[in-house]
């Protein structure tokens, strides 16, 4: 999969970094990991079977093909949890944990035209977003996800697609990013509160736009009538490493201070069991959203925080 970024990249916007994205993705790869053994052997067995046509048959990313059920089953499974998705490979449906044709409808009307623009997914999980930005006719959908396991399954779906579109995940987190303004569009979804420094990050983002450039965010929010922000003491929603949850206008206010301009909020929306659920595909005993929520009040945490709502962002480096 390296190989084949390699070969594209120096063709496209993004040329001038290809070397240290490579350099690092590399670098990545070499850890002490018990899994990759498994993981590995997982994807030869999947490169076995018969690749087919990628399209957007909704809710899935479906691949037409014909292939091996169990054996081809039995492969992903090796692979779980799968968070992002759904995907359908011939008749084998694996349902993930998200729905994210459902955050795909909610963002796609607002942004710009993805069609022969650079685009970067920030946290892009096994690259079901990634996949569709490039679809939209960018020149390239480069993902960026640290998580080893996520990058083994972006693998184990591009191989089994002919004629792959211009997409691409590598193991690198965003702090691992050249400074290099030359994005077109990045998407920041589900990543921000994650982040002990979140204007940080925001300011991260600023440095890869092109001038022109916009900026796709979409995170954890709560209503003003809870305060400016709240700061989990321990967990939220039973997630360890939920930093900060900030109010809209908290979040405008950064988003300004980071120096971005013509902000606009253009959907908040409360997480339903519909879009995050536990499937098979995230393990027999995973738990999802309705583990997490206070069972006699789903809008409540289970630590009795606000129930997650997440707002939409879409601003720009420049007017």
């Amino acid at each position: 999969m390296i190989n084949n970024f390699s070969k594209y990249c120096a063709s496209t916007q993004i040329s001038t970094i290809c070397t240290p994205l490579i350099q690092r993705s590399n670098q990545a790869f070499v850890v002490n990991n018990g899994n990759i053994l498994r993981w590995r052997k997982s994807l030869e067995t999947i490169k076995q079977q018969k690749a087919g046509k990628l399209n957007y048959a909704k809710p899935y990313l479906h691949i037409d093909t014909c292939i091996n059920q169990a054996t081809l089953q039995k492969s992903l499974e090796n692979l779980i949890p799968w968070r992002k998705g759904p995907y359908q490979i011939g008749n084998l449906q694996v349902d993930s944990e998200w729905r994210g044709d459902m955050k795909w409808d909610r963002l796609s009307p607002y942004i710009r035209p993805l069609k022969n623009k650079t685009i970067l997914d920030v946290g892009s999980g096994n690259g079901y977003f990634t996949y569709l930005m490039a679809m939209e006719g960018a020149d390239i959908a480069l993902g960026i996800e640290p998580f080893l396991l996520f990058n083994y399954q972006f693998q184990a779906i591009r191989c089994l697609i002919k004629d792959p579109p211009k997409a691409f995940v590598l193991p690198l987190s965003l702090e691992q990013m050249p400074d290099s303004q030359v994005f077109d569009t990045i998407f920041s979804m589900g990543v921000l509160y994650h982040q002990k420094k979140p204007l940080q990050h925001l300011h991260k983002l600023k440095n890869l736009l092109t001038k022109e450039g916009e900026l796709v965010l979409e995170t954890l929010i709560i209503d003003k009538k809870h305060g400016t922000q709240i700061i989990p003491k321990n967990r939220y929603a039973k997630m360890r490493n939920v930093y900060c949850l900030p109010s809209v206008e908290l979040l405008q206010t950064w988003l300004t201070t980071a120096g971005f301009k013509a902000i606009k909020l253009v959907d908040i929306n409360q997480t339903s069991f519909v879009e995050q659920c536990a499937t098979r595909w995230i393990g027999d005993n995973a738990q999802s959203l309705q583990d997490f929520l206070n069972p006699d009040d789903i809008n409540l945490t289970i630590e009795g925080l606000p129930a997650p709502r997440r707002a939409l962002f879409i601003c720009h480096k420049n007017v």
